[in-house]
């Protein structure tokens, strides 16, 4: 069957990623909003993906794209995806996460349209989790510790409202980290790994400063991550919520350890109080049992390929 999809923050890190994986899909069009015309550059070599460029923020321009496009599934990834952005300027990430995707969802109910939506949220949400808790399944309490977990919630339960109030077939995601090449500095292992790059090169001093090592995480492979994605608009129940991580973490500092050792160079690592974070979340791991039930997923690329891979990325660019 020939469906009509649409990836909103299609030129974004993990929704380039997902526009590639469809884009092999046969039989399908695929639109792709983004939002300046730099940030499509990453997708001018898809040439079966229509781009359409969209403020989400402009509630005129989303419902006569929607209206256009009146699209069969909505992966709805675009958002601000900064935890540090939101301490820095909390207005503005709340703001934009959650007029966003109210604007996407009136459209579509106003419309009356069928379309099956994807909201991506974020394991940003559980926060500060009771070792108890650990693995964290779907009914972990939520613990927000920045203003950005705060719009995932609001993201994630507006979701929840318009399926209960309106009927919208609404499929929700709660991601642990996903990790990637052309995910930005802004990030943690893009962060090392740039500043290893321009080491190696001769860029910079042989210092690299971090912020907190201890806490844990849960990576998984954007490719992996995607492919979930893709899975829950398949076969995700309506109304439900799914989480999606490899069931594994490690400390920030064995990640940095597991870079360090992919180069020759001797490099030291020194703390620098300002890339602490207020309410830094001691440690996240997932129990992605409900979507490996349903689908079968499973988060399958090593993270030391992937971190390879982030090097090697950063290489080419320093």
């Amino acid at each position: 069957m020939n469906k009509k999809i649409l990836i909103t923050g299609a030129s974004g890190f993990a929704g380039s990623y997902l526009a590639r994986t469809l884009s092999t899909k046969k039989n399908n069009q695929i639109f792709g909003t983004y939002l300046n015309e730099n940030s499509k550059l990453t997708l001018s070599d898809l040439p079966n993906l229509n781009l359409i460029q969209v403020d989400l923020m402009d509630i005129h321009a989303v419902f006569d794209s929607i209206k256009a496009i009146s699209p069969d599934e909505v992966y709805h990834l675009a958002a601000l995806t900064s935890p540090k952005q939101s301490f820095e300027e909390p207005t503005k990430v709340l703001t934009n996460n959650i007029e966003a995707q109210v604007n996407l969802l009136e459209a579509v109910r106003k419309l009356n349209l069928s379309s099956k939506i994807l909201i991506v949220s974020s394991a940003e949400v559980y926060g500060k989790v009771n070792p108890k808790d650990m693995p964290i399944d779907e009914k972990t309490p939520l613990n927000p510790t920045s203003p950005y977990a705060v719009s995932k919630i609001a993201q994630d339960y507006l979701g929840l409202q318009y399926f209960l109030s309106y009927g919208l077939k609404i499929v929700r995601a709660r991601p642990f980290n996903h990790i990637g090449p052309g995910q930005t500095e802004t990030f943690s292992v893009a962060a090392f790994a740039k500043k290893i790059a321009e080491i190696e090169k001769g860029k910079s001093e042989p210092v690299l400063k971090v912020g907190n090592l201890e806490s844990k995480r849960d990576f998984t492979d954007v490719e992996d991550m995607v492919n979930a994605y893709h899975l829950l608009m398949q076969h995700g129940k309506e109304g439900e919520v799914y989480n999606l991580g490899s069931g594994r973490n490690f400390k920030m500092s064995e990640i940095l350890d597991m870079l360090l050792s992919l180069s020759s160079k001797k490099i030291e690592v020194k703390k620098e109080p300002s890339l602490f974070r207020p309410g830094d979340n001691p440690e996240l791991v997932c129990d992605a049992t409900k979507i490996n039930a349903l689908t079968g997923w499973t988060a399958t690329i090593p993270i030391e390929a992937t971190l390879k891979k982030i090097l090697d990325f950063w290489r080419e660019k320093a």
